[in-house]
């Protein structure tokens, strides 16, 4: 058994202020999606889309915050915050939903494209491609809190974490981490070319995307404990592989979808 690493969630203060490790990978997250993109663009020559950008990632971060903070409110524990609505806006205190933020950030960027008049399947492809950075970092920040750790087990890297009782866990967080994280990065980031060199369509990225991340959160929500106000749905399976399931699905139909327009415009 490892010893969970036991690290202050606060790196600082100052009066008031805390400054988390938490809130610290979301702006990691941020800044190197922001960086990728931006990189991309260039590289693409993507100039209307170069002009619209600060804009563009100013719109997509509130649809990361608002959709991630109302998705955990409205899929994880409505009864509480419907009774508690002041605690609705205390993000400080934990609780964010990455299906809340996957279900607002496509919504948003369709919104901003259209009224800009910006290609959504290309400027989609880009942004997907960078998410598992952001996603990886987060779970490093679930990790450092303690939070969202995994089911009883007895495997040699173990951890018994502050707030899962005494017995040693899976650090999920971690496995999320590498594969959410790491691996699926790789996978997009390695075929982000095809779209541009026409043997894969814009929008398949996206698809990608979908598809991967909920096969991988389907898997390690296996070894992840079940919120406690949920526990499991119909007796066998989690919220989150319920709702992984639909990001599955959608995925799915985006890549048919696209690659059947993809076809029907080749001579």
């Amino acid at each position: 058994m490892l010893t969970y690493p036991q690290i202050d969630p606060i790196l600082f203060s100052v009066g008031p202020v805390a400054i988390r490790w938490y809130g610290l990978m979301y702006v990691f997250g941020f800044a190197a999606s922001y960086l990728l993109v931006k990189k991309q663009i260039q590289e693409h020559q993507q100039n209307a889309l170069a002009e619209n950008f600060d804009d563009l990632n100013l719109f997509l971060i509130l649809a990361v915050v608002l959709g991630g903070r109302l998705g955990y409110v409205l899929f994880y524990n409505p009864g509480y915050y419907f009774s508690h609505p002041t605690e609705i806006v205390a993000t400080w205190q934990g609780g964010m939903s990455f299906h809340g933020a996957c279900l607002a950030l496509p919504l948003v960027g369709w919104w901003f494209c259209r009224r800009r008049r910006l290609d959504f399947w290309m400027t989609a492809d880009l942004y997907a491609a960078t998410v598992p950075i952001g996603l990886g970092l987060g779970r490093i920040g679930n990790f450092l809190n303690g939070e969202l750790y995994g089911r009883v087990t007895d495997v040699p890297w173990a951890m018994v974490f502050p707030d899962g009782g005494p017995w040693p866990r899976h650090p999920s967080q971690l496995y999320e981490s590498l594969l959410e994280g790491i691996a699926l990065f790789l996978l997009l980031w390695l075929n982000r070319e095809k779209p541009w060199q026409g043997r894969l369509p814009h929008g398949a990225i996206l698809a990608l995307f979908l598809i991967g991340y909920g096969l991988i959160r389907m898997v390690v929500e296996n070894f992840r404990q079940p919120d406690a106000q949920l526990g499991f749905l119909f007796g066998f399976t989690t919220m989150g592989q319920l709702l992984s399931c639909g990001m599955i699905c959608c995925g799915l139909v985006i890549w048919w979808f696209r690659r059947n327009v993809m076809v029907a415009r080749r001579p």
